[in-house]
């Protein structure tokens, strides 16, 4: 097969490279929708390539091979026979990262989802762990726990719910959750998967600085809530929408906004249209051999 095939499993490369440079130069509420749409790009092509490179085993199976006997003649062989079995075992591992990956993420929700009733879209858990996390669901929860509380004073609070709403509000889990999905199936994605974690971080830094009217009190909330956090000796169940790198969330609503990245937006750009562009030479490539073997 043609080098197509091979060229969607290593574009997460740039994809990566993106990420790291738009992390802090990039506006968050531009830059997350495109590192989702090319993280997920990018491991959707990985999966084709791979499921491309097994399905070339098909003149492996009895039958081709009794035709190939009765006729004499040799069917195309587009890749050596290990490439394609290494690609299945690729794909098995990639299945079970993917599934071992949405697990964890079902089970983190179902716990905090339990954590007790609500009052209105607040959920107040008696739990010595310092925790206040945005729940996704229908509707949607803000778990506060009684160690987060005691950490913080009234202003500091209302800062940190309007953080949450707006981590609701933009449904920034599904951002985390498919750029997570994305590095489960393609390692090289990793980059990707934290630079977005940590961008809806600062979008709701942002927001909650703008519904608040006062950034030194969203950072100094930010500042404590996270180090309440990480200070515990039992990590909170993580869905990704919590902690950060502090010093840096902090410097940054020191800072003035971003401006939006063009050039990092373009160049996810580009690779979410390599990779389509890819796929299609290469499946119309293996659709080519295919039709070779069916016409022996």
């Amino acid at each position: 097969m043609t080098l197509a095939v091979y060229l969607p499993l290593v574009l997460p490369l740039l994809v990566a490279f993106a990420a790291r440079y738009a992390i802090d130069r990039a506006r968050p509420r531009a830059a997350v929708p495109g590192l989702v749409a090319a993280a997920v790009l990018s491991a959707a092509a990985t999966i084709w390539s791979l499921l491309l490179l097994f399905l070339t085993l098909f003149d492996d199976l009895p039958s081709m091979v009794a035709t190939n006997v009765r006729t004499g003649m040799d069917l195309p062989e587009p890749v050596p026979d290990w490439v394609a079995v290494t690609a299945l075992g690729l794909l098995v591992v990639v299945l079970f990262r993917l599934g071992r990956d949405l697990y964890f993420r079902q089970t983190a929700a179902r716990r905090l989802r339990n954590a007790g009733p609500a009052a209105g879209d607040v959920v107040v858990a008696d739990w010595a762990e310092p925790l206040a996390v945005a729940v996704p669901g229908r509707p949607g929860e803000i778990l506060l726990t009684t160690g987060m509380l005691r950490v913080l004073d009234a202003q500091e609070r209302r800062a940190v719910l309007a953080h949450e709403r707006a981590h609701l509000a933009h449904r920034h889990h599904m951002a985390v959750m498919l750029t997570s999905a994305a590095a489960a199936v393609n390692p090289l994605l990793r980059p990707a998967r934290d630079a977005v974690t940590y961008l809806v971080e600062r979008w709701a830094d942002e927001e909650a600085a703008t519904g608040v009217g006062d950034r030194d009190l969203v950072a100094r909330a930010v500042a404590r809530a996270a180090l309440a956090t990480a200070s515990h000796p039992t990590p909170a169940p993580a869905l990704g929408m919590h902690g950060g790198v502090i010093v840096r969330r902090v410097r940054a609503l020191h800072s003035p906004p971003p401006a939006t990245a063009r050039r990092q937006l373009a160049l996810l750009g580009a690779v979410a249209l390599a990779c389509l562009l890819l796929e299609v030479t290469a499946t119309a490539s293996f659709l080519d051999i295919l039709s070779a073997w069916l016409a022996v």
